[in-house]
């Protein structure tokens, strides 16, 4: 099947291509994009034509997620499984959320929240 131009028209496509741009520039170690599954032999065909690594990951009939970046990275979320986001252990959410770049500082406080930390409980004991 030969893609032409107007095969990545759709939203997805180009929010997809629009991500391939950030991570060749640098801004991204691994991308996570959940697209509609219709796109999923276009996906597939331009990441490998670019030469990056990706997981494609079933999230129901008609959506996947598309995990691309880091070779390093990819190896990472292939070892949590082929599980949903929503069942991915504290530890996994926060490594994920790391490695996709977002803010360290909500990430720290994510955790603690997943984790039920009580923080006003250790730093009183830090004190005392």
């Amino acid at each position: 099947m030969k893609l032409t131009c107007t095969d990545y028209k759709t939203a997805d496509m180009q929010i997809l291509i629009h991500h391939v741009y950030e991570y060749n520039k640098g801004l991204r170690s691994l991308v996570l994009h959940t697209m509609n599954s219709s796109e999923r032999e276009k996906t597939e065909k331009l990441l490998q034509r670019k030469g990056i690594s990706y997981f494609l990951q079933t999230v129901s009939e008609s959506k996947i997620n598309v995990f691309f970046g880091k070779e390093e990275c990819i190896q990472i979320v292939k070892s949590f499984g082929d599980k949903s986001l929503s069942n991915f252990t504290d530890e996994q959410d926060f490594i994920l959320g790391i490695m996709l770049g977002y803010a360290r500082s909500q990430q720290y406080d994510r955790y603690i929240k997943r984790k039920g930390i009580n923080t006003e409980l250790i730093s009183a004991k830090l004190v005392g």
